[in-house]
């Protein structure tokens, strides 16, 4: 899906309208279509606003949603594997789930091996 165009630009084409210009002649040099300004100034009438539409979050949910729960968890448990955390994990989940929520929050499996040699 392209992505909206920018509100500046809505506002200065039903601005442009509202003055009184054509719109087709509108929709020429803001290289819009007639169609798509129709529909800002219909979103403006209902809504208030010409702003985009939000996005509709599509896919399924994420299985482990309080990431902050699950931070504190990795930290107590980071010395297990991903299918051990899993299994010790409130829920049943698998160790890819694991895997993917551990992306998330930024935590990483590889060690500093530097750091535990010096000391």
């Amino acid at each position: 899906m392209p992505a909206p165009y920018s509100v500046d630009l809505r506002l200065k084409a039903v601005a442009a309208v509202d003055r009184g210009e054509p719109k087709s002649q509108v929709a020429r040099v803001f290289h819009i279509s007639r169609n798509t300004l129709d529909l800002w100034l219909k979103r403006r009438d209902q809504t208030g606003s010409v702003e985009a539409a939000r996005p509709i979050h599509r896919g399924p949910q994420p299985k482990i949603q309080d990431l902050e729960a699950f931070r504190a968890f990795a930290s107590q448990h980071g010395h297990l594997t991903q299918a051990e955390m899993a299994e010790q994990w409130p829920e049943p989940i698998s160790a890819d789930t694991i895997g993917a929520a551990l992306k998330k929050i930024g935590f990483t499996r590889k060690k500093n091996l530097w750091l535990s040699r010096a000391g």
